[in-house]
Formats: C-alpha cells, structure tokens, sequence
C-alpha cells in the first residue's frame, strides 16, 4: 500500500482525520526501518504499512493506525518512546510502547514466554483496547507471511496464535480476524488434517454446489412472498470450525449437521423474528438447535437468532438470522463501533452498549481478575490455562434470584456461578438450590435456571472442588486459595525425584549442598528448586550434572513419565474426602484419563473405583449421593501419567484402510495396544482399538485425525 492510498483509505470513512501526521508516521516508518529486510526477503517497512492497511478495513481512528505504522520502530530501531511523543504525541507513544512492550517479551525463555506474554498483554489491553487490535493485525500480517520463518519458529507462532491471540480476538467480536487466524495456525500445525478436510469440503461443494444456489434463491423467494425484505447468502464451514467440531463430537464428517450455513440480513429486530417464523412455517426445525442471540446477546455483544432446518432436498442448513448493524457487529466486535460523534472521529461506547447492551470489554477486566489471581512465576502455568478457559464463548444464560442475568461458558456449575457473581460468595459456597431444589454442586446448568448459592462460615477452599468448576475466573480463584498445599505436594515430588535421581549416581541428597545449583539456575531457595522439578520445569539430571560437572552426559533422570495403575492409584487421584486404607481402583468401563473429570464411587467390598463424570455406569449411582466422591487428578498423573483408553470405530471394508488408521495413531503419538475387530455388515468394520495416550486432550486429538479421514465413518471412546 503505497503513501497516498493509504491516506486514501483514511479519509474515505474519516474526513477529519490528519493527513500531515499520517504522512509524517509513513515517512518515518520507512525511514527508521530503512533496509532492513524480513524473512521473505521483502523491505521490512512494507509490514507495518500493511498492519496500517488491515486496520483501515476496520475503519480505526488517526492514532491507531499510526501506532500500527510506528508500532516496530521503538523495537527494531534506534527510535526511543520520547522520541515518538515528541513528533506524534503523548496518546501515541502510550500505544507504541504498549505493543513493543509486548513484542519485547517473545524473546524470553521459552517456559516462561508465553505466560509472561499473556499477562503483560492483557494487562494492558485492559487499559486501552486499541493496543489489541494493533497487535491482532500484527499477528494476521505476520501470519500471512508465516511460510518463509524457520518450521520449530513457525510452530511456536502458529500455536500460540491459536490459543491466545485468535480466542482474545474473538472475546471482542473481531470473528473475521479471529477465524483467519485459525485457519492459518491450523495450516501449519496440522497441514494432513487440513489438507484431507478441504478435500472433503471440495467435494461436497461439487456435490451439493447447485442445490446451495436453489436455497439461496428459495429462501429469498419464502421472505419476500411473507414482505421481508431480506439478503440470502450461503456459505461452506471453514476446514478449522468443522475439525473443531470433529474434536467436539463422537460423530464423523458424514454426521455433521451444519457444514453449511445461510445467513440472512434484514431490516430490523423485528423482521429477525419475523423472518423466523417464516421459515419455520416452510421447513421443519431441527430439535434444541434454536438460539436466540438477540434477547440474550453473547458477551462479545453477538446478536443473532440460529436455527437449523431440514431445507429443500433434505439438506440439513444452519440459518443465521440478523440485522445488518448486527452482522457488523458480528464479524468487527468492537471495531464496529469507531464512528463520528461530536464532530469528532473514535470509539462510541453508547452506541456500542445500545447494539448489545452490554460492554465487550469487560470480558478483558475478567481476564485481568484471573491474572491478578496468579501470585508468583510458580503460578504461571495454571493462569494461563485459566485465562485461556475465559476466552471461549460457547454460553449458558442462568439467573440469580433477583433476576439478574448470569453469563456462563456451557458446561458450568454452581460453583462457577458463585464466583462470577463474587469471589467471596464461591469461598463460602457450601450448596446450591436450582429452580428452588437442593442440587449436588456437580449439577451442570441449563439456559434458564435460576441459582441460589447455600453460604457457609468462611473456610478452606478443598483442592478437589476446581473438579466443579470449568470458568477460569472460579478455577483461579480456587487455585488461589489451595496454593500452598499444592506448592507443598509438587516440593515433595521434586525432591524425592532428585533423590533417585542422585541415588543413581552414587550420591546423596543429604550430603549435598544445593547453593551452588541455585545461583547457576537463578533459584532462590531449596524449597523453589524442589518445586521446579516437581512441575518438570528443571530437570533433576541438570541439577544433578550443575552439582556435579564430571558427570555432565551421563545422568539419567528418573522415567518421565509413568503408566497410571490402580496398585499406586493415591499417586494419580486425590480428594478432599478419601479415607486412609480404601483400596482405589479405576474403572475399566469408562478408562479414565488424566484430563477428564472424575468422580469416584464407593462399593461395598470393591473400594473406591473411579469413573469418568459421563460414565453410563453412574446412572446406577444417580440417587445415593452418600457413596459419590469427588475427585480430581494429582499433578503427577497430568504432567507424569501414561494411560489406555478403548476407541470404538466403525471404518469402511476396504484394502489398506486398517493400516491407514494406524498410522494415523501413531502419527498422532497414541500407541495401540490392542486391537479387535469385528464384522457388522458388509461394508463396514467395527473395531475396538485400545491406544496409550497422554491425557484426555491427547486422545480428542487422535479421535479428531480419525474422523477427518474418509474411510473412517465414527470414532468415540467407550463410556461404560
């Protein structure tokens, strides 16, 4: 973009706009970053020119769009922020600076990176929105490009793409940005997958490329007879949105319902319903697949009504039904709301909380509670986790008593509906009333329920209770209150790994003065060293090599990793309730993995056994609350456990098919263990393969690479 088309597209929706100082930024830019080249091989001042020329789309104001101009300089070149404030001014050297700030921290260690990252960004982000959507366009252009960096380099990028910046993107609405980013992450961290999905999606589009067209046309056609006015418009799943729900759901490609959606854009609120009711008058609905966005918006202010329908043909469509201010909304979020007012050019907040009626950013001000929540470097793994849980949408609308309506992510418990009303009501939460009964406090809740949390004397949050809990604020604020105990189990593991470690050698760690392997690793006390071993951050064979510098290459550290077994199963599993001396054992039925939520269930001569929450077998148990345990997995069992869990799969009879799905396992790190097949009908296999996996997430995964594969028509784990 060159110098005038940018100012061009400045002045195109800002008259007003500055055209001296937009000028001065673009010159500057090029002139500070003079030759340097980038990875391609292009000038490199031609990144923050395109930055600049990503947020034109969105129709930012003056000061953002010379930030995204100057946004490198600080970092890359002899500029200073002083500098910046002097030829640009102060509002723009605070937004500089906040984004080198960030730039700056992707070159710390990489254990610490990117929870360091997350932290400072949402930080401040929190303070000025327009840092974010700087470094949102930073992270796209960067992405587009991604091809000519390093493959380690481009992985690391692609992940944390993935899993910050395009979920921080969607947590205030910028849906276009946010979905180009996953699609370019899931590019290059899963190319196989990718490139099968696209192929499928290609082959569909051949398949049912006409009949899109007829519905498109005969929608249009069903409005128009009613007197909507109404754009029909039709569109194919992205490949990353369909492996999302692959991941989600025990179905194959074949099974999914709305790889195809329509959204249709009318006038106003009313004709939304209108327009609704039409088309449920036309063709059927599909049962507990209607959404209604508008009455209850999502907290990125979405809003739109969703329903799917068996349309002409039989095709199962997704409709999207909407206002066109909505639909800005819906792929701009927050960008939407840069507009004139006052005679002035920027952000409306009254016209952004009239859209949705509700502020975006506060999902940002959530986000800074959880991290506030992390005390110490020790904590950083945790929060982020927790933060990341806070920046995913999928919702359920819950009430309090009063009647105030509660957020939720779907999947929530009571416990997650104490804290986001206060923390301090979910450290004294001692039961919950759901639409007035008396309900376990693992009871999911449902769109519509009305929660009275049952308080008690402050007390001692148990460690087994972030098993009830999937928001991140609730899950950091209990991990807040159980830290110590937890810094005490990971010091005991740390420095019984340490021992063993040493005692291979010959040595001892009661003879050992450990200062010297503190100032060389930058510890300050034993007990953080014990700790740091215990999470897996340092390794026990370093530690025992910085001691010992004649043993560097040939220590050992103890097995990394160990096979969950029910002979050591108080390694793996703990609660705030279990008895000395009760044998524990896991339930074959349902195989838990570290990951899953577990209960554990008491049986007369049998012990505890410990069941998956979804386990079929629980249905017996369902109405003696007396014999449930409440449990969650040791740090250990998930950074240090091997489990098996059973995948039952039905795959087409064909030549080579059973090698290709092996394969697929063992490209995905499982390792099958067993494998027995058996006929159910001519054209198709059912085959029960038990696989060794790492964890819960590590077997979605391999289920995932198995559904996008053509041969194979369904693959879940066996629940009982």
């Amino acid at each position: 973009m060159r110098q005038f088309e940018l100012i061009e597209a400045v002045k195109a929706y800002d008259p007003s706009a500055d055209e001296a100082l937009l000028n001065r930024a673009y010159v500057y830019a090029m002139k500070m970053h003079g030759s340097q080249l980038r990875a391609s091989g292009d000038p490199y001042f031609a990144h923050p020119i395109q930055v600049a020329g990503i947020l034109t789309d969105y129709r930012l104001d003056t000061a953002t769009i010379v930030t995204a101009l100057l946004h490198d300089v600080v970092e890359d070149t002899t500029a200073t922020r002083d500098d910046i404030a002097q030829m640009f001014g102060e509002e723009i050297a605070g937004l500089v600076e906040g984004v080198t700030k960030l730039s700056r921290l992707e070159l710390q260690a990489e254990h610490t990176r990117q929870a360091e990252n997350l932290r400072k960004f949402i930080l401040a982000i929190s303070k000025d929105v327009r840092v974010l959507l700087v470094k949102l366009a930073d992270r796209l252009h960067n992405m587009r490009t991604l091809q000519y960096v390093k493959p380690e380099k481009r992985e690391r990028i692609s992940r944390e793409t993935l899993e910050v910046y395009a979920p921080l993107g969607r947590s205030i609405g910028i849906h276009s940005i946010a979905q180009e980013l996953e699609e370019l992450s899931f590019e290059h961290l899963n190319p196989t997958a990718r490139n099968a999905l696209q192929r499928r999606l290609d082959a569909l589009k051949l398949e049912h490329g006409e009949a899109l067209d007829k519905v498109t046309r005969e929608v249009g056609a069903v409005l128009a007879e009613a007197g909507i006015d109404a754009q029909v418009t039709g569109r194919q799943k992205t490949p990353y949105s369909i492996w999302r729900k692959l991941q989600r759901k025990s179905v194959g490609f074949s099974a999914l319902s709305d790889i195809y959606a329509f959204r249709v854009i009318v006038e106003d609120d009313a004709d939304c319903y209108a327009a609704l009711g039409v088309i449920h008058r036309r063709w059927p609905m599909v049962p507990d697949r209607f959404k209604d966005y508008i009455s209850t918006p999502k907290s990125n202010n979405y809003r739109s009504l969703h329903t799917t329908v068996v349309g002409p043909g039989g095709l199962r469509i997704e409709m999207q039904i909407r206002t066109g201010a909505m639909d800005r909304v819906a792929e701009d979020g927050v960008a939407a709301h840069w507009a004139y007012k006052n005679h002035a050019y920027g952000f409306d907040k009254e016209a952004m909380e009239k859209d949705g009626g509700r502020d975006p950013l506060q999902n940002l001000r959530h986000l800074v509670q959880v991290v506030e929540s992390g005390e110490g470097h020790e904590a950083n793994d945790d929060w982020v986790e927790h933060a990341k849980l806070e920046m995913y949408l999928d919702q359920v609308f819950v009430f309090t008593p009063k009647g105030a309506l509660i957020t939720l992510p779907r999947g929530a418990m009571p416990l997650d509906f104490a804290y986001a009303v206060h923390t301090g009501i979910g450290e004294t939460a001692v039961g919950v009333k759901i639409n007035g009964e008396l309900k376990p406090m693992r009871t999911p809740l449902v769109n519509g329920d009305v929660v009275e949390i049952v308080r008690g004397a402050k007390r001692e949050v148990p460690a087994d209770w972030r098993s009830l809990t999937v928001t991140g604020r609730a899950r950091s604020a209990i991990r807040r209150n159980i830290r110590t105990t937890e810094r005490t189990e990971y010091q005991k593991l740390g420095k019984a790994t340490l021992e063993q470690t040493l005692g291979r050698v010959g040595k001892s760690l009661k003879e050992v003065a450990l200062a010297p392997a503190l100032e060389t690793l930058a510890i300050a006390s034993e007990d953080e060293l014990f700790t740091a071993v215990g999470q897996g951050k340092v390794s026990p064979a370093k530690v025992a090599e910085t001691l010992f510098p004649a043993l560097k290459g040939t220590v050992k550290s103890v097995k990394a990793r160990k096979r969950i077994n029910d002979e050591e199963a108080r390694l793996f599993v703990n609660g705030g309730g279990l008895t000395p001396g009760v044998s524990i054992h896991f339930g074959a039925c349902c195989s838990p993995l570290p990951g899953d939520r577990i209960v554990g269930i008491l049986e007369p001569g049998q012990g505890l056994t410990v069941h998956t929450i979804d386990c079929n077998r629980l249905a017996d148990a369902a109405d003696d609350d007396t014999i449930w345990q409440d449990l969650q997995w040791t740090p250990r069992a998930e950074t240090s456990g091997l489990a098996a869990t059973r995948l039952r799969t039905t795959i087409r009879n064909a030549p080579g098919v059973l090698g290709a799905v092996a394969t697929l396992i063992g490209e995905a790190g499982g390792n099958i263990l067993n494998l027995n097949m058996t006929r159910r009908q001519q054209d198709f296999f059912d085959v029960d393969i038990d696989v060794e996996v790492l964890d819960a997430r590590h077997a979605t995964s391999i289920m995932a690479a198995l559904r996008a594969n053509p041969a194979v028509d369904t693959v879940e784990r066996i629940r009982g």
